[in-house]
């Protein structure tokens, strides 16, 4: 990751500006992206059960619970309101973990209409489950 991000600056020197900040923070926000990038792409973290590391188990019985909730419930209603391309976008960025970039590849749409997508689907589902 640290060399694919050096790349990217590297490949990148020529957009910096002096006119837009400095050159620190510039930097800074490629390798937090890059980051965040990575924290994505990588598989959830899975409790150990070791309680010094401050992880508890999770009982499946739980989580059947927590997924048969008037919560869940609600939340399926509300999701099923939505605009298909919407339903797409929701899932790819916050279930599949995708960026925005990400999201635009696999579905090939404009990255306008991604992030507007996801926004107006997010305000929507939110609408709806104040209700």
């Amino acid at each position: 990751m640290l060399q694919e991000t050096f790349l990217q600056i590297w490949q990148n020197a020529a957009a910096f500006s002096h006119e837009r900040g400095a050159g620190a923070a510039w930097l800074t926000g490629i390798v937090r992206f890059r980051a965040l990038d990575a924290v994505r792409k990588a598989d959830r973290e899975v409790p150990s059960d070791d309680p010094r590391l401050g992880d508890e188990a999770v009982e499946p019985d739980v989580i059947d619970k927590i997924g048969a909730s008037a919560e869940a419930d609600a939340l399926r209603r509300c999701f099923k309101l939505l605009d298909p391309e919407q339903q797409r976008c929701i899932i790819l960025a916050f279930v599949d973990g995708l960026s925005h970039s990400e999201v635009v590849a696999h579905i090939k749409a404009p990255l306008g209409s991604v992030k507007s997508w996801i926004r107006r689907g997010l305000l929507s589902l939110r609408r709806c489950l104040e209700q």
